[in-house]
């Protein structure tokens, strides 16, 4: 039986990849989760790894962790119903419903949605889906307030269609607006890439995700994970270079 990580059909092993970094091989780095094999964690069956994060963790810290989940606090009740939810539903709901399923667990009813323009069909259809579910649907898209990209120091180069107005998403008036209209929880439907990081940042309401964007996958961005051992080889590719700095 191949080992974890493995794709022998393609000769390809992905921890010998990951370990390789800046063109060389094993570079000696600091061991997490993703390099547990045997997951102790979740049901106590085995042991821990010498490196194993839950074991480094000191019982008083993790008692005052613990604590937070319990009660009547905002963390707790997300805690408790998401577990419900996992517990009760799992592998029966799909995301959409696992959504409503959550919101009304815990008394929410208006629902806000973070939505990408692009994405704006789709944002159509589960607003739809929210209402036939007895839920309050409001959606903000990401291009309110209509501010070009040159006005806050983007070069017109990096616009998709140079020469013309092109707004900046803008997940802050986003979080702020849905934050004004009283939402209960806010739903991310596909946007961009740090985008995504300033409206969770901001958002006063709790967040889920329903779609994340992937432009070249139909948004599924497992998929390039799922066939990195062939078509998608490149991301383990140690010589290839994004910029960096602004």
């Amino acid at each position: 039986m191949p080992g974890v990580g493995t794709y022998p059909e393609f000769g390809v092993n992905i921890k010998n990849w990951l370990s390789m970094s800046n063109g060389k091989k094993n570079r000696k780095r600091q061991k997490s989760c993703t390099d547990c094999g045997t997951l102790n964690c979740y049901r106590q069956e085995t042991s821990f790894p010498e490196f194993c994060l839950t074991a480094s963790v000191g019982a008083v810290e993790l008692d005052a962790i613990a604590a937070e989940y319990r009660g009547e606090g905002t963390d707790a009740r997300i805690a408790r119903a998401a577990a419900q939810i996992e517990g009760e539903y799992y592998g029966k709901l799909t995301r959409v419903e696992e959504i409503i399923a959550f919101a009304k667990r815990l008394g929410f009813m208006k629902i806000g949605m973070a939505t990408c323009i692009g994405l704006v069909e789709e944002a159509r259809i589960f607003s739809k889906i929210l209402a036939a579910n007895g839920l309050e649907p409001y959606a903000a898209v990401c291009k309110l307030g209509s501010v070009d990209k040159t006005g806050i120091g983007i070069d017109d180069s990096f616009k998709i269609k140079k020469g013309g107005h092109e707004a900046i998403c803008n997940p802050v008036l986003q979080a702020r607006l849905l934050e004004k209209e009283g939402t209960e929880l806010n739903v991310v439907i596909g946007l961009c890439v740090g985008h995504d990081s300033l409206f969770m940042k901001h958002s006063a309401a709790p967040v889920t995700t329903l779609i994340t964007k992937d432009r070249v996958l139909g948004h599924n961005p497992a998929a390039a994970l799922y066939t990195c051992g062939f078509y998608y080889k490149r991301l383990f590719d140690c010589g290839r270079e994004f910029r960096t700095g602004l």
